[in-house]
């Protein structure tokens, strides 16, 4: 049993606003700091993942947006794997939409597929379906577009008793120039816990089967009768209720400690340890992240924290939080009296340039969602500034999208970093990050499923793990301000700004 965490030293972890606790607001593991690995790029985020998938022997567990059409090899791997180990099974959730975008042409579905035609019995492919695209919606709006109402958005990549959270999809743009973050957890709980996360959103999705004709990919989504939820498609409501049931037990602090009484995590004592926070997001009422959020950027021990999201459009309630962080005291937002007063922490935004946006160049609409993140990033500079908030705001920039050695940013999460504490005679700081499939949008709040988790530590090997993962992404980046995004060739047109709000009007969101 590793060395429970101190929240009475850190108490200023421990609450949101005055009154709610971390452990009141998320399930708590406690670890060990050397049962965290930090990947660093693409390439060793392939790498690992291969590496432990051949040497895999009782479980393989994949959450994702979805499976590149193409990827071959990754399947291969697996398919190696469950020949070699005759107790291993594999279970994968995909998003329903995106999976089968390509279809009848080859897709993430026919790629799958073949899978199921090797190994029928100990193979499952589940794909998940919002409940927000039915009807007229469902069938007029646009495959390329589709996906803004809802998606299957949760990253989990777990073998035998470890899982990777990330961001990232499992296509070759994320094994190579994409760069995205990845944290490998060697830890049977975190393992399991995150497993009852996935086979619960498996239990709420379409079964990928194989079909009656050929080529022997032919394939058809089912809704299995065993599935203790109505069907989306036909019944969106009583989806949602029933759906948000099941999940909600998941996000309680007893789904990890169901007998707290017993616990030693009830009883903490003042020796270092890592602690970690799972967090979950099922619209439109389950929501643990934005709370946790919350209670980092409100800690008066707040020295400074690091933001990061590859499409930088974060949800109200986060924005407000940032620039109350990073607020001086002069600020505006300290004018209520019910407020605390603002902090002053140093804060730093890390997003995409328009030339590492994935949707650059892109045709169609969705070539418009570049310069709408750069108007997104002005509106944020524009408030800040308002708020005399002390943040600044910094793109990144590898090469060009679509050239020789040009990469894309898809990294998301946050940093915080606290002062030392009084109680301990201020020997000793903390950190904090949080990690996952988030963009921390509206939509994701509003429309996504998402995963992720807070995890704390006062260890200092892995403190320098964090610092190197966020200097390792600052050093490709360049600071921006109000002048170059609202200049001539940086400003939103009036297209941008229409589609936009068409977007918004009709229910979806970016």
């Amino acid at each position: 049993m590793p060395p429970q965490f101190d929240f009475d030293t850190f108490s200023y972890l421990t609450k949101l606003s005055k009154h709610v606790r971390l452990d009141q607001v998320a399930p708590r593991i406690d670890i060990n700091a050397d049962q965290i690995e930090v990947l660093e790029g693409p390439k060793e985020f392939y790498e690992t993942l291969k590496q432990k998938i051949r040497n895999a022997k009782k479980r393989i567990y994949f959450s994702t947006l979805y499976i590149g059409k193409t990827e071959n090899e990754l399947v291969s791997t697996i398919r190696d794997a469950l020949t070699t180990a005759p107790e291993l099974k594999v279970s994968i959730l995909t998003d329903a939409l995106r999976g089968t975008r390509e279809d009848p042409k080859p897709s993430c579905a026919s790629l799958l597929t073949t899978l199921l035609v090797d190994f029928p019995d100990r193979v499952d492919v589940r794909m998940y379906h919002t409940p927000n695209l039915t009807g007229l919606r469902k069938r007029f709006i646009p495959k390329r577009i589709n996906e803004g109402w809802g998606l299957q958005h949760i990253k989990l990549y777990g073998i035998d008793d470890e899982v990777i959270l990330s961001g990232a999809n499992l296509s070759s743009d994320y094994f190579t120039n994409r760069q995205d973050r990845y944290h490998l957890f060697s830890s049977k709980q975190v393992t399991d816990y995150f497993s009852r996360i996935h086979h619960a959103v498996c239990s709420v999705s379409f079964l990928l089967r194989l079909g009656t004709s050929s080529p022997p990919t032919s394939h058809t989504l089912i809704w299995p009768t065993s599935n203790p939820v109505p069907n989306p498609l036909s019944n969106p409501k009583a989806y949602i209720k029933a759906a948000t049931s099941l999940l909600h037990p998941l996000s309680s602090s007893f789904a990890t400690n169901p007998n707290p009484s017993s616990s030693t995590s009830q009883n903490p004592t003042k020796t270092s340890t890592t602690t970690l926070y799972p967090l979950l997001t099922h619209p439109p009422t389950l929501n643990t992240e934005l709370p946790a959020l919350q209670i980092l950027l409100s800690s008066r021990s707040l020295h400074s924290y690091t933001f990061t999201a590859g499409y930088f459009n974060p949800h109200p309630l986060i924005t407000s939080s940032l620039l109350a962080a990073s607020s001086s005291p002069s600020s505006p937002t300290s004018s209520s009296p019910h407020q605390k007063p603002p902090l002053g922490a140093q804060g730093t935004i890390l997003t995409a340039s328009p030339f590492a946006n994935g949707f650059y160049n892109s045709p169609g609409i969705s070539g418009l969602l570049p310069p709408a993140y750069t108007h997104l990033s002005l509106r944020f500079l524009q408030a800040a500034r308002k708020a005399k908030a002390n943040v600044q705001l910094r793109e990144w920039r590898r090469g060009t999208v679509g050239e020789k050695e040009g990469w894309t940013y898809h990294a998301k999460g946050l940093w915080t970093y606290f002062t030392p504490s009084s109680l301990d005679g201020g020997q000793k700081g903390v950190m904090a990050t949080v990690i996952g499939s988030s963009n921390y949008t509206s939509r994701s709040y509003g429309l996504d499923l998402e995963v992720g988790a807070l995890v704390v530590t006062d260890d200092e090997r892995l403190m320098g793990k964090w610092r190197k993962e966020e200097e390792g992404l600052r050093v490709w980046t360049r600071d921006v301000g109000e002048e170059e995004l609202g200049g001539k060739e940086r400003k939103a047109g009036w297209k941008v700004r229409v589609a936009m709000w068409v977007v918004k009007a009709v229910g979806g969101s970016l």
